[in-house]
């Protein structure tokens, strides 16, 4: 086993990296002292990545655009969502915000949470 030290620096973040590939190649048994290693060590890089390696939330726009991708839908086929095609264009040139009866058909015909669609 290695000692365990913090994570302050993308070469300590890479060392980290590296030791959990070689910990997961050795497939350690349960409450192994590996096993406890690498917990650790994804606990640690977890948090490193929260801080240095953000991942924002999508706007609405990127995630309807992402419904419209996975369904293979057009922005016409937002029509009875949106009300209109000039409400469609105008969402997505950013002049015009989602209403809380959009979001609320979005939500129901596809399963987008709320969250999602709300600025």
């Amino acid at each position: 086993m290695e000692t365990i030290k913090p994570i302050r620096t993308k070469t300590d973040y890479k060392h980290a990296l590296k030791r959990i590939d070689d910990l997961i190649l050795k497939n350690p048994k349960k409450n192994s002292v590996e096993y406890d290693e690498l917990d650790v060590l994804g606990t640690l890089v977890a948090s490193f990545e929260e801080i240095h390696f953000p991942i924002s939330a999508p706007t609405p726009i990127e995630t309807i655009k992402y419904i419209m991708e996975e369904h293979g839908l057009k922005p016409k086929d937002l029509v009875p969502y949106f009300g209109s095609k000039g409400i469609v264009s105008e969402f997505f040139s950013k002049k015009r915000q989602l209403t809380l009866r959009t979001i609320k058909l979005l939500h129901e015909a596809f399963g987008v949470p709320y969250e999602s669609l709300i600025a």
